[in-house]
C-alpha cells in the first residue's frame, strides 16, 4: 500500500482506522447538511447551560460556611457541618415525612384522576362541549398560586367563608376554624392541588387516548366487548408507557415540595405547621431567620440527589419488569 499523506503530527492517514475518518466524514456532513436544525437548535442548549448547569456552582455552598466579604471562594470550607445541621433538628422526621407522604398522594391522585378524566372526556362526542371541560379544566392550572389561596380562604375563611356560612349551616353543623385546625389539612392541600394541576395531566393522557387507533375498539365491539373491557384490555395497556413516564419523572421530583402550595394556601398558620411544614419550606423559613445560605444550598443539594437515585432505582424496577417500557 502506498504511503499517504500525513494527517497530523507525525500520523499518517494509513495509520487511522477507517471506522474513525468515515464517523468524521459523517458528522461534518451531517453538520453541512443540517446545519439550519442545529442553529435553531443552539439557543435551546444555550439556555440549557446558563439555567441548568452553570449554577451548578452553586453546589459548593452546601460545603462551606459562606462569608459575604470573603465571597463563595474565598470562605472557609465546613465539611458536612450543614448537612448535620439539617438532619439534627427536631423537624427533620416531621418535614421528611411531610414531604413524602404528600409528594406520594399527589402522584396517585394525579395519576388516576388524570387517567379517569382523560377517558371520560374521549368519550364525549360532541366537539363543543369536549372543549368546553378541557379549557374548565385547565384553567386552574394557570392561576397563581396566591389567588388559589384566597379561593380557597374564600371557601373556607372563619367568619364568611362559604363552608361555614353557607354548607355547614345548611347541615345544621357549628363554623369550624380551618386555619387551626391541622386535622383537616393532610386532605384538604391533595385537594387544592388536584384541582389545580389535574387539568394538565388530564389534557396530556387524553392525547394518548386520542391517538389510539379506533379499529381497536371496532373490533372489541365486534367480539362483544363491554365499555368497562374496551377501557380495561384497550386504553390502558396502551396508556402504560406514558403512564410510566410521567410517574418516573413525578418520583424525581418526590423531595421537592411545591413551596407555594405549602406556603400561601395555608397562610403561614403555625398551627398547622405541623402537617404543612416540609422541606421547602423549612429551609425557607430558616434562612428568614437565621439567613444560613449553606443550609438552603445543602437542602437543595440533598433533594437533587435523591430524586437522582429514586429516578435510577424506579427506571431499573420498570425495565426489569418491561424493557419496553423503561424511560433509559
Amino acid at each position: 500500500m502506498k504511503t499517504q499523506p500525513q494527517a497530523g503530527k507525525g500520523v499518517r492517514i494509513s495509520e487511522i482506522p477507517e471506522g474513525t475518518v468515515r464517523k468524521r466524514k459523517s458528522v461534518l456532513y451531517n453538520l453541512g447538511k443540517y446545519k439550519v436544525l442545529y442553529l435553531m437548535f443552539l439557543p435551546g442548549i444555550l439556555f440549557l447551560l446558563v439555567n441548568n448547569y452553570m449554577p451548578m456552582f452553586g453546589v459548593l455552598i452546601a460545603f462551606k460556611n459562606v462569608n459575604y466579604a470573603d465571597g463563595i471562594w474565598g470562605s472557609p470550607w465546613s465539611g458536612w457541618d450543614n448537612f448535620k445541621y439539617l438532619f439534627s433538628t427536631s423537624d427533620a422526621w416531621e418535614i421528611t415525612r411531610n414531604t413524602l407522604a404528600y409528594n406520594t398522594v399527589f402522584i396517585a391522585l394525579n395519576l388516576f384522576v388524570g387517567v379517569g378524566l382523560a377517558i371520560m372526556l374521549n368519550e364525549v362526542k360532541n366537539k363543543a362541549m369536549s372543549k368546553l371541560y378541557q379549557s374548565l379544566m385547565l384553567l386552574p392550572y394557570f392561576l397563581s398560586m396566591i389567588v388559589v389561596s384566597y379561593l380557597v380562604l374564600a371557601f373556607l375563611g372563619k367568619d364568611s367563608g362559604f363552608m361555614n356560612s353557607t354548607i355547614l349551616q345548611m347541615f345544621g353543623g357549628q363554623p369550624i376554624d380551618w386555619y387551626s385546625e391541622p386535622k383537616y389539612w393532610p386532605y384538604i392541600l391533595p385537594l387544592v392541588n388536584t384541582w389545580k394541576n389535574i387539568g394538565y395531566y388530564a389534557v396530556i393522557y387524553l392525547a394518548a387516548v386520542v391517538g389510539i387507533d379506533e379499529e381497536y375498539y371496532e373490533a372489541a365491539v365486534l367480539d362483544g366487548a363491554s365499555k368497562w373491557h374496551q377501557i380495561r384490555f384497550i386504553t390502558i395497556p396502551f396508556l402504560i408507557p406514558l403512564i410510566v413516564i410521567m410517574t418516573l419523572l413525578q418520583i424525581g421530583r418526590i423531595f421537592y415540595a411545591d413551596f407555594s402550595l405549602f406556603y400561601q394556601v395555608p397562610l403561614e398558620s403555625g398551627a398547622l405547621f405541623p402537617v404543612t411544614n416540609v422541606l421547602d419550606t423549612y429551609v425557607y423559613r430558616t434562612f428568614l431567620i437565621g439567613g444560613d445560605i449553606g443550609m438552603s444550598s445543602a437542602a437543595g443539594l440533598y433533594q437533587a440527589i435523591v430524586g437522582f437515585v429514586l429516578v435510577l432505582v424506579s427506571n431499573t424496577i420498570v425495565r426489569r419488569i418491561d424493557k419496553d417500557n423503561a424511560l433509559f
